[in-house]
Parts: C-alpha cells; structure tokens; sequence
C-alpha cells in the first residue's frame, strides 16, 4: 500500500468548523493517507487540537471520537439516529431565520455597542470549558502529526504561531478570540520578552501556510476552506455587509500566502530559481462554496444543532468528492488552479 503523506491547512470560521470536522472524519476512512502536519486557526486550531490527541491516544478510532467529543460539547448531535432528520432541513432558510431573529439582532447590536470588557466578574468565556477537555498532553506530544496554532499579537497586528508544548488552553483561545465577543488572551511571549495580549488568529493567518514549508513535512498542503473566496451576490442588507467584510478580511492573509507560492513555483518553472532551493508546494482544496454562501455570520456564533450536522455532513461528501477526483494527484501535482484564482 502506498501512502500518501498530507499537511493539512484548517480555517477558522466559528460554527462552521463542523464542515472541517466532517471532511477529518471521511479523511480518517483512508487508510493510505497519512497527515503530517496541521495547521489551523479558530475553529480550524480547536479541530486540530481534537484531531492530534485522539490519533496520539488511540489512532484513528480515537481521533473520530475526539473531534465527536469536541462537537457534542459545541451543541452537535452525534447519535446517527436523530442526526439523520436534524439535517433534513433548508441550512439557508434556518440561516436567514436566526440572522433576522429579534434576539440575534440584539445581541449583535450589543456586541458592539458594550465591550466584553464591561462585565467585569461575570464575564466568562464559554469556549474554555470544550477546550479545557482536550488531553494536552497528547495535544503536546512529539508523536502523531505536527500541530501549528496561529494567533494575532494586539500590539504589533503580527502573527505568532504555537507549537509542541507552546500549545495550552489560552493558546487555542488566543487563536479564536474575536475581540468583539472575548477578552484578550494574555501568554507570555518569549520573542518580545512580555506578556502579550492575543486576538483571533485569522486576522493574519487563516491559517498560516509557511509552518508547513519544513523538508522533512510532505509537499502536499491540502487547505480546508469555510470562507468563501466569492460571493456572486452584492451584500446589501447590513448583516450581508458585514458578513462579506469578515469573509474578506478573514481570507486575506491565506490569498496573500497562496499569491507567494505562485511567484515562488513561477521562478522554479522557469529556471529562475534552482530545484531544491526553495520547497515545492502542491495546494489541493476542499470546500462547498454553495453551501457557505447560503450561510451568513449568524451561523458562525450561534451554533445550531441542526447546521452543525449538514456541515459535517457536507464536510464529509466535499472531502469524498475531493477524494474521488485528486487522490492520486496527492505527491504529483497541485489541483488548485491558481493562475485562474489570480487571474
């Protein structure tokens, strides 16, 4: 059997890291292929986290159950039984139903109108708790695939990424703290020497690729996209725009990055640059642009039971098509066409 031998690049996009979830739990079907490495942001940085500790504690089986245990915890349900009907429904009319809802509306005003700031002793982070559950030893441990946490310094608006024993609870809350909703992060940072407050990491990094780029890490980065990259639809209505202006900003970083790896694959092409100096990168992605199209903020922040099931549902089917059409690609060539991404 041949293995194949993959980096995973997750993204961060709040309840709709259950699509990210869904495409592990069919990559975790297959046998002959192997991930290296993850980096991940937000809910990208939560599912890497499960993914890593169940694999180090109890292989494949144990990393299903892992991220199972993280999503039940976030409102999912698992038990195949009721899941069934719960995904029955239209996503986009239960996404246009919460984005118009009377309590929605007001908790978005309220966000940002009152700091998180403001609650003094009463304020909590409900995203603790699902974290503290993770095994961080395991989380930590040299075995199984490397794990790259990506989170904003508020300071300086740069990256720091997280890895082996840097990775704690306040690190993968770092990386999902939308400053609007969370309280900073504050870690102590060994770079700047002080103690640094964080926001989520998809303001520069979502996620970052470059932690992928080792020679000993395999040249496939297969990308697992939630935002998507177009909106054929003009955003109109204020939840539209604002939706549109987290997709974009949140997008940004990674397009930058995926822009340098053209340039960089370019030179090697053309002899500019020599083979061997820089690594070769092929960039695969899985995504279901539709489905997130229907979707809107308010499904990221409010994670239904019945969205989380079609996420990993449709998680699970992007993955299988991705499969089915590129698995022999894997080691072989890139299947993101990006001369036509940048036009």
């Amino acid at each position: 059997m041949v293995v194949r031998r993959i980096n995973l690049a997750l993204q961060g996009g709040g309840a709709h890291g259950a699509f990210t979830w869904g495409v592990l739990d069919r990559l975790l079907d297959e046998p002959d292929v192997e991930v290296a490495a993850i980096t991940g942001t937000s809910a990208g940085a939560l599912n890497g986290a499960a993914f890593k500790a169940g694999m180090v504690a109890g292989g494949r089986a144990g990393a299903r159950a892992a991220l199972d245990r993280v999503w039940r915890r976030m409102g999912a349900v698992t038990d195949d039984r009721i899941s069934g009907w719960l995904g029955a429904g239209d996503p986009a009319h239960l996404a246009r139903m919460l984005e118009y809802s009377a309590p929605f509306a007001l908790a978005e005003t309220w966000s940002r109108l009152v700091s998180p700031y403001a609650y003094g002793p009463f304020y909590g982070n409900p995203l603790r708790p699902v974290v503290e559950a993770l095994d961080f030893a395991n989380v930590c441990a040299h075995q199984g695939p490397k794990l790259f946490i990506c989170a904003t310094r508020v300071r300086t608006g740069k990256i720091r990424v997280f890895a082996e024993e840097e990775i704690t609870t306040d690190a993968i809350l770092a990386s999902a703290c939308l400053p609007t909703m969370f309280q900073a992060i504050e870690i102590d940072d060994p770079e700047t020497g002080r103690r640094e407050a964080y926001w989520d990491g998809g303001y520069t990094g979502n996620p970052a690729l470059f932690p992928l780029f080792n020679r000993d890490l395999p040249d496939d980065v297969v990308i697992v996209n939630i935002n998507p990259l177009e909106r054929d639809a003009l955003p109109v209505t204020p939840q539209q725009i604002q939706n549109r202006i987290n997709e974009i900003s949140f997008n940004s970083s990674l397009l930058r990055e995926l822009r340098a790896i053209r340039f960089v694959q370019r030179l090697l092409e053309d002899g500019t640059l020599e083979r061997g100096r820089m690594s070769r990168v092929l960039v695969h992605m899985i995504a279901d642009d539709a489905l997130m199209n229907s979707l809107s903020v308010a499904t990221k922040v409010v994670p239904l039971p019945q969205i989380l099931d079609r996420l990993k549902q449709a998680g699970r089917a992007a993955a299988d098509s991705f499969l089915d059409a590129h698995k022999t690609d894997l080691g072989q060539r890139s299947t993101v066409d990006m001369e036509a991404m940048f036009g």
